[in-house]
């Protein structure tokens, strides 16, 4: 697969400009490693992985540092944390020399704390997803956004196959004690058979026979990972009783359905997940539009008591709150957008926009006019709109 530009290259550049050293985290095999040798050609390489340079560092870290003449990018950091403090040591000696030391981490957790500790004020820490729809067509449902995985689609079983046991065997030892993995693999479908719903641990503790605590562990080391979306509930005060509970999604609709069970298009139209697996799809690409362009997360739901659900709430920058339903049909009516109404009138006075998002059909030609006061939008629309500003 040839290089494909990231979303995330700007502020990137800007980053390396203003910052000493730059950390780009994110999921394993999400491209961070490609992006950083594509944008610096002649930055040198060093892969921390390798056992001989773990060696190195560990005998004698400042040798080691010498040798090398930044600007250099440190793959997978996380095997030798004890690295940072060294680099520390440089940066404050010539602390107006930017972009220098960039660093990668797959395993989120244990790389914050070590950069919270020796990096802080010295490092800008960006955040890689897999590819947006905005970044490539090629990402779809089916096949989610890895780049393996859209460079060979056929090779699509097997490749998830091995990133999962990957990152049971390195990534979750790594950050915790795991000790049972078929169950821990097991929670991993049972919670894809949950995606999209409102979280209820005692749900996925009860049938994997294991206690609360331990779902709450294993969820964090799914969040912090970059492996889960957790959509909150909308905070503001409606005078009524909400749902508190958040939504839990899989980042990668490809990964959940592999999960899942599904390996083929034809599958996934019959799927009765096919609902809630599109409506994941559209908050990973709401959340990997404001990651790319440097934005913190904020992505909300909206459910009460009484049945009212709306999917999304988005705060824009413009002070606008668009109201979003997902709709994995392809054929829209004006009753869908009733939720979107319903809530508005719950609002108050503010500048909302409404917006039903539903997949592209090829038989039928597009339509914005789902209402006078809400529009509909397929999917590859609404990226374009999302990105827009």
């Amino acid at each position: 697969m040839r290089y494909v530009p990231r979303l995330l290259t700007k502020t990137l550049q800007q980053a390396a400009r203003d910052f000493p050293a730059v950390v780009v985290t994110g999921p394993r095999r999400a491209g961070k490693t490609t992006l950083l040798r594509h944008l610096f050609p002649k930055a040198q390489y060093i892969l921390l992985e390798d056992p001989d340079v773990q060696a190195r560092v560990r005998s004698d870290p400042r040798s080691f540092l010498e040798q090398l003449g930044p600007p250099v990018v440190f793959d997978e950091m996380q095997n030798t944390p004890e690295l940072l403090n060294y680099v520390r040591s440089l940066i404050d000696e010539r602390p107006h020399k930017k972009g220098q030391w960039f660093f990668t981490g797959s395993q989120e957790a244990p790389l914050m704390q070590g950069i919270t500790e020796s990096m802080a004020g010295r490092a800008a820490i960006l955040e890689l997803l897999p590819f947006s729809l905005a970044e490539t067509p090629k990402a779809t449902l089916l096949h989610g956004g890895f780049p393996e995985v859209l460079a060979r689609p056929p090779s699509r079983g097997l490749w998830f196959g091995s990133y999962l046991q990957t990152y049971l065997e390195r990534d979750v030892r790594a950050i915790t004690n795991v000790r049972d993995l078929v169950t821990f693999r097991r929670f991993l479908a049972l919670l894809a058979s949950r995606h999209g719903q409102a979280l209820n641990k005692t749900d996925l503790a009860a049938p994997l026979g294991i206690s609360v605590p331990t779902i709450g562990e294993w969820l964090h080391i799914l969040e912090r990972t970059g492996q889960i979306i957790v959509v909150p509930p909308y905070f503001e005060n409606f005078g009524k009783r909400l749902i508190k509970s958040p939504k839990v999604y899989w980042e990668d609709s490809g990964l959940a359905c592999y999960l899942l069970g599904i390996h083929s298009n034809a599958e996934l139209e019959r799927s009765p997940f096919l609902g809630s697996l599109f409506e994941g799809f559209v908050a990973a690409e709401i959340l990997k539009s404001q990651i790319e362009r440097g934005m913190r997360k904020e992505l909300y739901y909206f459910r009460d008591q009484q049945g009212l659900e709306v999917d999304f709430l988005l705060p824009r920058r413009n002070g606008e709150l668009w109201l979003i339903e997902a709709k994995a049909g392809k054929t829209v009516r004006p009753e869908m957008a009733a939720p979107l109404f319903a809530l508005r009138r719950s609002l108050g006075k503010r500048k909302e926009r409404l917006i039903l998002v539903h997949r592209k059909s090829r038989s039928s030609l597009s339509t914005t006019a789902l209402s006078s006061e809400a529009e509909a939008l397929e999917m590859e629309r609404f990226v374009v709109e999302l990105n827009g500003d």
